[in-house]
C-alpha cells in the first residue's frame, strides 16, 4: 500500500464528516437493497465495511420510536410555489394508462417512448396552469395608469418548463383541466393569460378549503368562462358610468374647489355595487350596510341609495341634512348616512349607509355590529339575508389595525356575520403618500389573506370586468359565508380634496392623469367599437343627465327635508329626551324575582360542577331564600333575568365575560368533563328572550364598534361592553370620541349601549386602578350620554334596567367595583329590588337608616359633609364607625351625568352650616373633582350655604393614574380618608 501524508488520508476519507451522516445511511441502505443502484466506486466501498443487510436497513430507517410522519412536510400549493418542488398531481397518476387508452380507442400503437413524452407535455402542462392560479395575478393588465413596474414571471413562461417554439402547437392531453381533453400550449397560454392575466385577476390558490378554491377555479376558468355580458347589461353599465361620472363633472363645475371627496378615476365602483344589490337580492339578500370613507361617498348616496340629488345640492348651498325642528350638531355632507329600498328583479333590498367621522376605517366594526342585529332579528341562521359591504382607501386598508381587528372577528362565533363584502377603491396613493411609503405588502388587500378571502384584482378602466368581480364575489359569500376583497385598482384624477394640489409631491403619477381619457371615456369608445350604440346615442345620453342635473339644481335652492328618518322602523316607539328626569318603571315583583332566583342556584342533574362554583350556587340561593346579602353579581343576574322574562335580549361581550375578570360572575357554568357550558338566565320561563354572553377576543376597538353598532340597530335589547379592566377603555378611545359620545349630536343617531369599566384603587399600579374617569367627564354635554358610579348592587341593578325602561337611549358609561363585588357592606336586600323601589342617583349615609354602628346627630348638627362617589365611600363609612364620628355625613352620588342638580339641592340643604368636602381616590387632576367642584359651587350657592366651596381630599396631582408600591399606595389612601373625616380643632 501506498504511504499517505495525515493530510491526504483526512482529504480522502473528509466525506464521513458527520453532516454527511444521514445521507451515507439513505446510500448504504440503497446499496443494501440492490448493490447496482449506486455507483461502482460506492459499490466498492460499501462491500468493504461487511455490515449485515438488515442492520443497514434498519439503521437508515431511524430509531424505532421514531415517528414516519414528523417532522411534517407542507405539500400545498403554496410551499410548492415557493420552494418550487411540485408534487405530482392527482391528475397526472394514470395519465399514461389514459393516454395509451385513448391511443387505443382510436386505433393507434404508440410506444412506450411516445407515452413517456406526453405524460411529460401533460405534467409540465399542468404546472404552467397551476403557475397561472398561484401568480398569473402578477402579470395582470391591473394598472389604469400603467405605472406597476413590468418584472419578469420565468414560472409564467412555457420556456420555462421545457417547451420551445416548435412545441407550441404539439396537442397535449390534460384530461377536462381547463375543460379540455387535449390542448396545444398556445391554447393553454392563451386560456390561462385571459383568466388569470388580463383587467381581472382572482387570488385564490392560499385558500385551504378545497371546496371554496375548486369553486372559485370552475366559476371562471376554462373555455366559456369569460367574462361575457348581453346587450341589456353592457347598456346598464353605462348608464350607471353615465351618471357617475356625469354628476362628479357636475358639482366640479358648480362648486369647483369645494370639499366633494369625488369618486374621478374610482367610477366602475357604482355599477359594482349595483350588481352587488341585483345578485344579492337574487341570492336572498333583503338587508345592506353600507359603510365607506368620504372619497366617493356623495356619488354612493346620490347614484346607489337614491338620495335626492336636489338633496345634496341644498347641502352644498348650505342647507341642512334634518329638518329644523331637530335638534343636533350636524356633519359635513361627506360624512352623513341615509337609507333607501332598492328593487331589482322583484326582489326588494333595504340599503342603509352608515354614518361615518374622518378617522378611517372606524366605521367598519360598527357595520358588522349592525348586521349582527338585524340578522338576529331577522332569525338569520345563515346569515344570507343581511349583507355588510365596506368600502376602503387601499392606503386605510393596508394602514389601520382596525380592519385587522374586523377580520379576526369575521370567523368568531359571537360576532360573525357571514362573510363581509370588501370593496377597495385602490387610487394608489393615500393623500400625498405612494404605496412604497405607506405599506410593506405587494397589494394593500394582503391582510385579507390572514383569513384566506378570495381577493378580487380588477383594472378600474374595465367597467365589466369590475362588475363581474362583483357577481362572483357576492355569489362566494352568499354560499360560503366568508369575507370577500374585491381591489378596484384604479386612480384619483385631483387631489386628496378638490382644493389641493397634487402636483407638489406626486409629478408624475399627476402628469400622467392629466392626459389619461376618463373610465367612461374609454367605455363608450369600447361600446362604439363593438357595435353595440351609435356615438351620438351615447353623447345624448350624457346630455339628457346634465339637464337632469340642472332641474334638481334649481329644485335645490328651495329644498327643505319633510323627516329625519333616525326614529323608524324598530325605534318607532320611542322619542327625544324631552324631560328633566325620566325615573322608568324599574323595580320587579316579588314573583319574577323568585323566578329568576330559582334559574340562578340551579344546574342541570347530574352536570359535573366545580366545587368553587357549586359552593357560588349554594351561597346565592341563600340569598333568595333569606332576601338579604345580595351581592354584586347576583344583582347584576337579576337584572339580566328580569329584562329576560319581558322579552328583552340581553348581550354582553369583553374579555372573559363569561366568568368574569374577577370570577364573580359565572353566568356560564362549565361542565368540567366536556367544557360543554350551560347558561342558567336562558332557563327562566318558557318564551323568554335570549341571554347572550361572549368571552371577546383581545381587542377594545373592533369589540367596542361592534356592539355600539348592535346596539344602533337593536333599541329593544341591552347590549353591554365590558372591559377587562377599565383603562383597557383607552384602546377604543377613538370610538368613544367620534361615535358613543356624539353620535346622536352629529348624525341623529341613539344607542342605550352599556359600557362597563373596572375601577377603583385597591394597589394594583397604574393601569388596573382607574377607568379615566375624567375623560368621559370632559366629553359630556347636551345630555349626550350617562356617567355613573354605583356603591350597591340594588342601584347597578335599577341603572341596569333603566336603559330600556325609558322613551329614549342614551349610552352608559359606568364605573364599576372590584374589591366591593365581594364587600360585606356592598350587599342589598330583596324589597330594594322589588315593587315600589328605583334607582337613586344621590344615595344616603347608611347611618340615616340604621345601617351602620354609627347614630348620627341632627342635621344642623352636622359639622362637615363629605360627598364621594364609589367605592371609596366605604373606606370612609368603615373609618368613620370606629373612630365613633356622629357628625359627619357621607352623600354618595352615584350618577355624575347629567349631573343630580335637584336632588343635590334637596338633600345638601338639609346641612346649610356644614363644611363642604368633595372626596376621590383619584389624583386631583383626575376623576370627578374638576367636574363636581363647579357642579356642587352652582348648587351650595342655590341654597346659600355657609360654605359656598367644596374642599379637596384626594391624592396630589399626578401624572400617573396611582403608584406601584403597595405601601405608598396604602399610605396615600390612609392620608386622604384622614383628610376627609378630620375637623379642625378635633
Amino acid at each position: 500500500m501506498t504511504e499517505q501524508s495525515p493530510n491526504d488520508q483526512f482529504h480522502a476519507s473528509s466525506f464521513m464528516q458527520g453532516h454527511n451522516a444521514e445521507y451515507l445511511e439513505q446510500l448504504y441502505a440503497q446499496y443494501a437493497n440492490d448493490p447496482n443502484a449506486v455507483d461502482a466506486a460506492w459499490q466498492d466501498f460499501f462491500s468493504q465495511l461487511g455490515d449485515a443487510d438488515l442492520d443497514v436497513k434498519a439503521e437508515a430507517a431511524g430509531p424505532s420510536w421514531a415517528r414516519a410522519d414528523w417532522p411534517p412536510m407542507p405539500n400545498d400549493d403554496l410551499t410548492a410555489a415557493l420552494d418550487g418542488q411540485w408534487p405530482a398531481q392527482v391528475e397526472t397518476k394514470a395519465a399514461g394508462d389514459k393516454i395509451k387508452a385513448k391511443a387505443a380507442n382510436a386505433g393507434v400503437e404508440v410506444s412506450d417512448e411516445a407515452i413517456k413524452r406526453a405524460v411529460l407535455d401533460s405534467i409540465r402542462a399542468l404546472m404552467i396552469i397551476r403557475a397561472y392560479r398561484i401568480r398569473g395575478h402578477l402579470a395582470a393588465d391591473l394598472d389604469p395608469l400603467g405605472m406597476r413596474e413590468a418584472s419578469r414571471h420565468p414560472e409564467l413562461d412555457a420556456k420555462s418548463y421545457g417547451f420551445t417554439d416548435a412545441d407550441m402547437d404539439r396537442p397535449i392531453f390534460i384530461d377536462n383541466v381547463l375543460g379540455l381533453q387535449i390542448a396545444s400550449m398556445r391554447q393553454i397560454l392563451d386560456i390561462v393569460k385571459r383568466t388569470y392575466c388580463g383587467t381581472f385577476a382572482l387570488q385564490y390558490m392560499h385558500i385551504s378549503d378545497p371546496e371554496e378554491a375548486s369553486w372559485l377555479k370552475e366559476r371562471i376558468e376554462g373555455l366559456g368562462k369569460e367574462i361575457q355580458f348581453s346587450r341589456e347589461g353592457r347598456k346598464a353599465i353605462l348608464n350607471k358610468m353615465v351618471e357617475a361620472e356625469g354628476f362628479e363633472k357636475f358639482l366640479h363645475v358648480k362648486y369647483m374647489g369645494t370639499k366633494r371627496f369625488g369618486l374621478d378615476g374610482g367610477e366602475s365602483l357604482i355599477p359594482a355595487m349595483e350588481q352587488i344589490i341585483k345578485r344579492g337580492g337574487a341570492l336572498g339578500v333583503q338587508d345592506i350596510v353600507i359603510g365607506m370613507p368620504h372619497r366617493g361617498r356623495l356619488s354612493v348616496l346620490a347614484n346607489v341609495m337614491s338620495k335626492p340629488y336636489r338633496a345634496i345640492f341644498n347641502e352644498f348651498q348650505g342647507g341642512s341634512f334634518k329638518p329644523e325642528d331637530v335638534d343636533g350638531s350636524g356633519d359635513v355632507k361627506y360624512h352623513l348616512g341615509a337609507s333607501s329600498d332598492r328593487e331589482f328583479d322583484g326582489n326588494s333590498v333595504h340599503l342603509s349607509l352608515t354614518a361615518n367621522p374622518s378617522h378611517l376605517e372606524a366605521v367598519n366594526p360598527v357595520v358588522i355590529g349592525k348586521v349582527r342585529a338585524k340578522q338576529d332579528q331577522l332569525n338569520d341562521t345563515e346569515r344570507t339575508k343581511v349583507m355588510p359591504i365596506l368600502l376602503h382607501g387601499d392606503a386605510a386598508f393596508a394602514g389601520q389595525g382596525v380592519v385587522a381587528e374586523c377580520f379576526a372577528l369575521s370567523g368568531l362565533r359571537g360576532h360573525k356575520t357571514g362573510g363581509t363584502m370588501h370593496i377597495v377603491v385602490n387610487n394608489q396613493i393615500g393623500f400625498t403618500t405612494a404605496p412604497h411609503f405607506s405599506r410593506s405588502s405587494p397589494y394593500p388587500t394582503d391582510n385579507a389573506l390572514v383569513v384566506e378571502s378570495p381577493i378580487f384584482h380588477v383594472n378600474g378602466d374595465d367597467p365589466e370586468a369590475v362588475v363581474h368581480a362583483a357577481k362572483v364575489a357576492t355569489e362566494f359569500r352568499q354560499k360560503f359565508h366568508k369575507d370577500v376583497v374585491i381591489d378596484i385598482i384604479c386612480y384619483r384624477r385631483f387631489g386628496h380634496n378638490e382644493g389641493d394640489e397634487p402636483m407638489f409631491t406626486n409629478p408624475v403619477m399627476y402628469k400622467k392623469i392629466k392626459t389619461h381619457k376618463t373610465t367612461l371615456s374609454l367605455y363608450t369608445e369600447r361600446l362604439i367599437k363593438d357595435g353595440l350604440i351609435p356615438e351620438g346615442e351615447i353623447e345624448d345620453m350624457k346630455t339628457a343627465f346634465q339637464a337632469h342635473l340642472n332641474d334638481e339644481f334649481e329644485a335645490g335652492k328651495d329644498y327643505k327635508p319633510n323627516k329625519a328618518d333616525w326614529l323608524d322602523g324598530k325605534w318607532s316607539h320611542l322619542d327625544r329626551n324631552k324631560e328633566d328626569y325620566q325615573r322608568g318603571e324599574t323595580s320587579i315583583s316579588p314573583e319574577t324575582l323568585a323566578d329568576v332566583g330559582t334559574a340562578l342556584t340551579r344546574a342541570p342533574e347530574g352536570f359535573p360542577l366545580h366545587k368553587t362554583v357549586g359552593r357560588l350556587l349554594d351561597a346565592k340561593k341563600k340569598m333568595f331564600d333569606s332576601g338579604t346579602g345580595f351581592d354584586w353579581a347576583t344583582g347584576e343576574a337579576i337584572a339580566f333575568g328580569s329584562l329576560l322574562t319581558e322579552g328583552m335580549a340581553v348581550r354582553l361581550s369583553g374579555q372573559d365575560s363569561a366568568r368574569g375578570t374577577f370570577s364573580q360572575r359565572h353566568s356560564a357554568l362549565i361542565n368540567q368533563d366536556t367544557e360543554e357550558r350551560f347558561y342558567p338566565l336562558n332557563t327562566i320561563r318558557e318564551g323568554q328572550a335570549r341571554y347572550e354572553v361572549i368571552d371577546s377576543m383581545l381587542s377594545e376597538y373592533a369589540v367596542l364598534g361592534f356592539e355600539y353598532g348592535y346596539s344602533m340597530a337593536e333599541p329593544n335589547a341591552l347590549t353591554l361592553w365590558e372591559a377587562q379592566f377599565g383603562d383597557f377603555a383607552n384602546g377604543a378611545q377613538i370610538m368613544f370620541d367620534q361615535f358613543i359620545s356624539s353620535g346622536e349630536s352629529k348624525w341623529l343617531r341613539m344607542s342605550g349601549l352599556v359600557v362597563l369599566l373596572p375601577h377603583g384603587y385597591e394597589g394594583q399600579g397604574p393601569e388596573h386602578s382607574s377607568a379615566r374617569l375624567e375623560r368621559f367627564l370632559q366629553m359630556c354635554g347636551q345630555d349626550n350620554w350617562i356617567v355613573a358610579n354605583c356603591t350597591t348592587p340594588a342601584n347597578y341593578f335599577h341603572i341596569l334596567r333603566r336603559q330600556l325602561h325609558r322613551s329614549f337611549r342614551k349610552p352608559l358609561i359606568l364605573m364599576t367595583p372590584k374589591s366591593l363585588l365581594r364587600h360585606k357592606l356592598a350587599v342589598s336586600r330583596a324589597e330594594e329590588f322589588t315593587t315600589g323601589s328605583s334607582f337613586h342617583r344621590v344615595l344616603w349615609d347608611d347611618a340615616q337608616y340604621g345601617n351602620s354602628d354609627t347614630k348620627l346627630v341632627a342635621d344642623d348638627k352636622i359639622k362637615r359633609v363629605v360627598m364621594c362617589s364609589g367605592k371609596v365611600y366605604y373606606d370612609l363609612l368603615e373609618e368613620r364607625d370606629a373612630r365613633g364620628i356622629d357628625d359627619i355625613y357621607l352623600m354618595r352620588f352615584e350618577q355624575f351625568y347629567p349631573f343630580p342638580a335637584n336632588s343635590a339641592v334637596n338633600e345638601l340643604e338639609r346641612f346649610k352650616n356644614a363644611e363642604m368636602v368633595w372626596c376621590q381616590e383619584e389624583p386631583k387632576n383626575q376623576g370627578g373633582w374638576t367636574f363636581m367642584e363647579p357642579n356642587l359651587e352652582w348648587v351650595l350657592s342655590r341654597i346659600d350655604a355657609k360654605h359656598q366651596r367644596p374642599v379637596f381630599a384626594g391624592r396630589s396631582a399626578s401624572a400617573s393614574p396611582a403608584t406601584g408600591l403597595a405601601s405608598m399606595h396604602k399610605a396615600q389612601q390612609t392620608a386622604l380618608i384622614d383628610d376627609a373625616l378630620t375637623l379642625e380643632g378635633k
